[in-house]
């Protein structure tokens, strides 16, 4: 129940459309509840089966007063123009009944499309903008096909399963609850009698319903890996066909696709249980009606025509019944889909701004991580152990050692994508976390290992987050990045798309791109992991002479596997198992004899 009021929370910005809805599904009830109760008394007078007026009766405000009423009207109306006009005017008073119920149906229907859909889209919106602020340490623990099982099939779930039934939530009852004043106005003992069968019934397919939920949950659960198992085949192609692995790969899916359908199979049997069920339970309790009814019109406690009256208005609640007793079993379903999308919403952001942090313009002094220790997660181990680095304006620092040293992980606390365990990380004296994410993100251009570029135009890839760049200043940062003359030989030139992770380009085009983003952006702080580390040497001479003017008067960090491209860095860290195992210059280091200068004949550099 708190997950659908939490739901609704959703309506607030569509309030006047939901309004109008309401209006038009109270005034579709009217049409519903009247259309052939209000002909019967008319057409017994036709017929000669009932008395006419012959004398105005007395009005009254009520419903006796008003039925009456009219049966003096239309008798007459039959004294003075005839029967055959009477008829006619009773079938279009039918025509105009029927015209506007089915009027207001249409209405409510138009004022809830764009309710429907602007709540899915809200919701898919916030769960995205969620996403970009959780810490990458987040995704570690969920698989990313999963997520965008989520954000797209879980959602669509919302729509279909719950949003979908709104308007019946909203016209039912009242159709239910106009239909039932009918029935009590008739006879309240009779209502009272359906009333308690009505409650079996209930207890029957909420017992059923119930189970719905769970089963709904795993079947979502099962099509996120059926996802995440799609975009591994799409991302790994290279190297599943390399491997000869399609067959693997194929009998993977088709594993978990067959446990997805069986699922699915079971979940749809029982929901598509509620509408015969509803139906069936539906008869059963008006052939215990007819036979109660029936032995209160033998007994002469009942009048055959009230009785034939109050049988009508019940069939008029077992539609709406039907209705919503499937739009009950639609939201068990529904709601596994948002417990699901809770648990991204409900996800704790642990990197986020403090109430009173404070912008950082520039850059002015030094980085100093002071007694940094760090773990992933929950882990007892620490990645990083009591680290003391001081990095001066303007200097080049280089970190080097084995995989899984620390490196990369030394440099990712400074932009704070994770935050240090113990000890303080500072920039101009004042820890990074006094400042706001945005503004200390904005210090750091950052160039890694892997290029991370974008299913659009190179032109776009390179003004990536940055708005009111001109086109002279990106093809400035080209040509700075030795980028501009393969961009300018392209068909489109800077508007080519460059395909799924820039795959129309090869390693060292998509890694000079990244690095004329960074050269846009212009940061006073370089972070460069290993970036010319997968680049053959042809390559990689382009990318270094695209660095050297990148790494200008500019603070820098640079990570490297080849020892080549750090010979004069400032300052050295050769680091292990977490820890600063030596440091110096590279001559200094080399003099001393130790693990850098291992690292340097065995790369044949000494």
């Amino acid at each position: 129940m708190n997950n659908i009021r939490r739901l609704l929370q959703y309506v607030k910005p569509y309030k006047s459309l939901v309004v109008g809805n309401i209006v038009a599904n109270i005034l579709m009830a009217i049409f519903t509840i009247v259309s052939i109760p209000a002909i019967i008394p008319f057409l017994e007078i036709l017929f000669d089966r009932a008395p006419k007026f012959s004398e105005a009766p007395e009005w009254a405000w009520n419903i006796s007063g008003i039925i009456d009423y009219c049966k003096y009207s239309f008798s007459q109306l039959i004294k003075t123009e005839g029967k055959e006009y009477a008829l006619g005017a009773i079938c279009l008073i039918i025509v105009f009944i029927f015209f506007f119920k089915n009027l207001f149906r249409y209405l409510s229907l138009f004022f809830m499309a764009p309710v429907r859909n602007g709540i899915v889209r809200d919701i898919r919106q916030q769960l995205f903008s969620k996403m970009m602020h959780l810490p990458l340490s987040y995704f570690s623990d969920e698989r990313k096909g999963d997520l965008m099982s989520r954000i797209t099939a879980d959602v669509q779930e919302v729509e279909w399963s719950i949003l979908n039934v709104l308007e019946v939530i909203f016209r039912e009852p009242l159709i239910i609850f106009g239909c039932l004043l009918v029935m009590l106005y008739i006879s309240p003992s009779l209502t009272v009698f359906v009333f308690v069968l009505f409650l079996f019934t209930a207890l029957i397919i909420g017992g059923i319903g119930k189970t719905l939920r769970k089963k709904s949950s795993i079947a979502q659960e099962k099509l996120g890996n059926l996802v995440s198992i799609i975009e591994e085949g799409l991302s790994g192609l290279r190297i599943i066909k390399g491997f000869s692995a399609e067959r693997y790969q194929e009998d993977k899916f088709q594993e978990e696709n067959d446990t997805y359908r069986n699922t699915l199979t079971q979940l749809l049997r029982r929901r598509d249980l509620s509408s015969p069920l509803s139906e069936f339970l539906g008869i059963a309790v008006v052939a215990v009606l007819l036979w109660y009814g029936s032995r209160l019109v033998f007994g002469g406690e009942m009048e055959a025509e009230n009785f034939f009256a109050f049988i009508f208005a019940f069939f008029n609640i077992i539609t709406p019944a039907k209705s919503f007793s499937k739009a009950y079993y639609n939201i068990q379903k529904g709601l596994a889909a948002v417990d699901r999308i809770d648990l991204i919403q409900n996800a704790n952001i642990k990197i986020a701004d403090r109430p009173n942090a404070v912008n950082i313009e520039t850059f002015e002094k030094s980085i100093e991580y002071r007694n940094v220790s760090f773990a992933y997660g929950n882990g007892d181990v620490n990645v990083l152990k009591k680290i003391q680095l001081n990095i001066p304006k303007g200097k080049v620092l280089a970190l080097v050692g084995p995989s899984g040293s620390g490196k990369t992980t030394l440099a990712d606390l400074l932009p704070r994508l994770f935050d240090v365990t113990e000890g303080q990380l500072l920039i101009d004296g004042k820890d990074i976390r006094e400042y706001t994410l945005e503004s200390l993100r904005a210090l750091f251009g950052i160039v890694s290992q892997e290029p991370i570029l974008f299913n659009d135009s190179i032109y776009n890839n390179i003004a990536f987050g940055m708005e009111g760049v001109s086109e002279a200043a990106i093809i400035e940062a080209a040509r700075i990045a030795n980028a501009h003359d393969f961009i300018a030989d392209m068909e489109h030139g800077y508007q080519t798309n460059i395909g799924d992770r820039g795959d129309k380009l090869s390693g060292g085009q998509r890694q000079r791109i990244t690095i004329a983003r960074a050269v846009l952006k212009n940061p006073p702080i370089l972070i460069l992991d290993e970036a010319t580390s997968s680049l053959d040497s042809a390559s990689e001479q382009l990318v270094q002479e695209a660095l050297s003017k990148l790494m200008a008067n500019r603070t820098s960090i640079v990570i490297a596997h080849r020892l080549s491209t750090i010979q004069h860095a400032d300052e050295i860290i050769v680091m292990q198992e977490g820890e600063i195992l030596e440091r110096g210059t590279h001559l200094e280091l080399l003099e001393r004899g130790g693990a850098y200068r291992k690292l340097v004949d065995l790369q044949g550099m000494g």
